[in-house]
């Protein structure tokens, strides 16, 4: 089980690539960089196993046979997750289903996308004076439509910066829970969409106003939303749009 990392196929760990150019069967996710499959070696068999929230999908019982088939042959296989497998990737579901059919496996760490997205828009998670705790939410909603099980007055009262992932169609009832527990209206708020891609995009606002914003601009997934003061430094340590902008310049040239 393999982190791919958030998108920028140069943040591929060296494991990682390792693993891939030993694979017999590589079964990666919609969201990983293709690029990151040329890793594999020659005849490598490559089986796409997307989740999408408006699209088909594959269901986790099913990826969990098809890496327990391959396994049980004897066969080299590599589950490429984006980001990081251990970080809303269900990785332990994956890795179950091999321990009771008596495959072994590596969990291999990735960066996830919660960390990278936000670094590579300027905006760190910890700051000495800003921000000394961090809590990572997800924003989706599961099937019955429940959100209940999201400590909300907890993680609008007693941590610093607010991570959410797949949480853009869920941004009215972020904004809501969070001012209804207490937050401040004024909050800092970034999406980062696409984060680390040469295509990222993001989006600033308040707390109190992001919904707003986000409809208007017509923001879509995937992105990450980061809520807390650290957003306020994105105004002096936006890098990665500059270096863009910097590049696209000088090719120009």
């Amino acid at each position: 089980m393999v982190g791919a990392g958030p998108g920028d196929p140069k943040l591929l760990t060296l494991r990682g690539a390792e693993l891939l150019q030993e694979a017999d069967v590589i079964v990666y996710d919609r969201l990983v960089n293709k690029e990151i499959l040329k890793h594999g070696k020659t005849g490598v068999e490559l089986i796409l196993c997307g989740k999408s929230p408006t699209g088909p999908s594959t269901k986790q019982e099913e990826i969990n046979e098809i890496l327990v088939f391959h396994g049980l042959q004897g066969k080299k296989v590599v589950r490429l997750k984006g980001g990081d497998p251990a970080i809303f990737g269900r990785v332990s579901e994956e890795a179950i289903a091999c321990r009771e059919n008596g495959i072994h496996f590596e969990i291999v760490p990735g960066i996830t996308s919660g960390i990278a997205a936000p670094a590579y828009a300027g905006i760190p998670l910890t700051h000495r004076e800003l921000s000394t705790s961090f809590a990572i939410v997800t924003g989706h909603q599961r099937k019955n439509g429940k959100t209940d099980e999201i400590n909300w007055k907890s993680l609008a009262t007693s941590v610093d910066t607010l991570v959410f992932y797949m949480g853009v169609s869920q941004i009215k009832v972020i904004q809501d829970n969070l001012l209804f527990h207490g937050l401040s209206p004024t909050t800092p708020v970034a999406l980062v969409r696409w984060g680390t891609y040469p295509t990222q995009e993001t989006l600033t606002g308040e707390l109190l106003t992001i919904a707003e914003k986000v409809n208007k601009r017509k923001f879509k997934s995937p992105a990450i939303i980061i809520v807390g003061e650290v957003v306020r430094l994105r105004e002096k340590l936006a890098w990665f749009e500059e270096k863009l902008d910097h590049s696209s310049h000088f090719n120009e040239s």
